[in-house]
């Protein structure tokens, strides 16, 4: 057994407040996850820079896309001599950087991670200048941030972004009803109200009364993944299905990690911060792991006969990666399918250009969909709504 030597100085106190500026940027990282690094720490030493880059980096990282991130804020936090002037000018609205090259989103989350509550830097700029950079988003900023990541936005962003979600025009695709309506013509012609006329009229016919069948939206199912590499793009998506909520549609709404759990009624209450905050502390497996198969299970068991109809639209949000044997997520999935009018897969994994449907999950889900689309971003959630306004009577197939 290995006797642990004593952490010097105030590396443990450095490590966890490097930890929590991890966990502010949007890394998932955990107190055991800290706990572990201390550990390691005690056991590997700390003579080399690279051991001690490599120590930190297996005991706090879980996923290869934060391995960037994670590089960005070591060089900042333990290695920059700078770093308070860095981080300033980070903070600046433009940043100038060699070649032309945008800066990495990363470092604006890590701004706003290190120096949260950082002034900004007062403009010398004229007075007309200053109220310039006060007003609202500019058509250039608005059109940036509808193609912004919900992974990389930094805290301004993001409240920027739900304040543009909450401005979308919410439309549903019009399905006709068995009960009708008077209308113009053309429709079917209503005898009896026409024959009403007549006799008012004396007998004689003075124009013909129509009919049309009435509308009501379709009704809409959400099943959303919260998993630790969905939890961001859930959060706001909720935001959406919380407007979506609140609009003329019947929405019901579930999110999933290792298990279902039934969020409609969380989602009831006009202020969306107050709900998705509801939501966040009522489900005990937020960020954590994942079973498809078993959530889609128990929905299809519990839930379909009582939510779902041959009229309903359903919005499958997932990034599909399932672990272990497919063939039983491809038969809830049929299962779905089944239950409902379209079934419509939103999948942040869109986001990449070279996204290929290589994974096991991903290839039992994906023949039983009627629509996959990207939800990354607000113009995606934009073209979302478009194809939720559409009547869909074309044959079912992939888009």
């Amino acid at each position: 057994m290995l006797i642990a030597r004593q952490t010097p100085g105030h590396l443990a106190e450095n490590v966890m407040h490097f930890a929590r500026v991890l966990r502010a940027a949007g890394l998932p990282v955990g107190t055991d996850r800290v706990q572990l690094a201390l550990q390691a720490l005690q056991v590997a030493g700390f003579e080399s820079k690279r051991d001690f880059h490599a120590v930190l980096a297996a005991c706090l990282l879980d996923r290869i896309e934060h391995r960037e991130l994670f590089d960005q804020a070591f060089v900042l936090f333990w290695r920059d001599p700078d770093l308070l002037g860095r981080m300033r000018a980070l903070l600046l609205p433009k940043v100038q950087v060699k070649d032309g090259m945008p800066p990495a989103p990363e470092n604006r989350r890590l701004a706003d991670a290190l120096f949260p509550h950082q002034p900004p830097t007062p403009p010398e700029d004229e007075p007309q200048q200053q109220i310039e950079l006060d007003a609202a988003l500019t058509w250039n900023d608005r059109e940036l941030l509808q193609k912004a990541d919900f992974d990389t936005m930094t805290a301004d962003e993001w409240l920027q972004a739900r304040r543009l979600l909450a401005d979308l025009p919410l439309m549903f695709e019009q399905l006709p009803t068995r009960r009708t309506r008077p209308a113009a013509p053309p429709g079917r012609p209503d005898w009896r109200t026409t024959l009403q006329a007549m006799a008012r009229h004396g007998g004689e016919l003075w124009d013909m009364r129509w009919r049309r069948a009435r509308t009501r939206p379709a009704p809409l199912t959400v099943l959303a993944d919260i998993s630790g590499s969905m939890s961001r793009y859930s959060r706001m998506l909720l935001h959406f299905a919380h407007a979506l909520g609140h609009a003329e549609a019947r929405v019901e709404s579930f999110v999933f990690g290792t298990r279902l759990t039934r969020t409609t009624r969380l989602l009831k209450s006009r202020d969306p911060d107050l709900a998705i905050s509801q939501v966040v502390r009522a489900v005990e497996d937020w960020s954590g792991g994942t079973r498809i198969t078993t959530s889609l299970q128990e929905f299809n068991r519990r839930w379909a006969r009582r939510v779902l109809n041959s009229r309903a639209t359903v919005l499958l949000i997932s990034d599909g990666l399932e672990h272990g044997d497919t063939q039983p997520l491809a038969f809830e999935m049929e299962r779905l399918r089944k239950s409902c009018r379209r079934l419509i897969w939103l999948n942040p994994l869109l986001r990449f250009e070279r996204f290929e449907p290589r994974a096991g999950g991903i290839k039992a889900m994906l023949p039983h969909v009627d629509r996959f689309l990207p939800a990354h971003n607000l113009q995606s959630l934009a073209e979302l709504v478009q194809v939720l306004r559409q009547m869909d009577t074309a044959p079912r197939r992939l888009h």
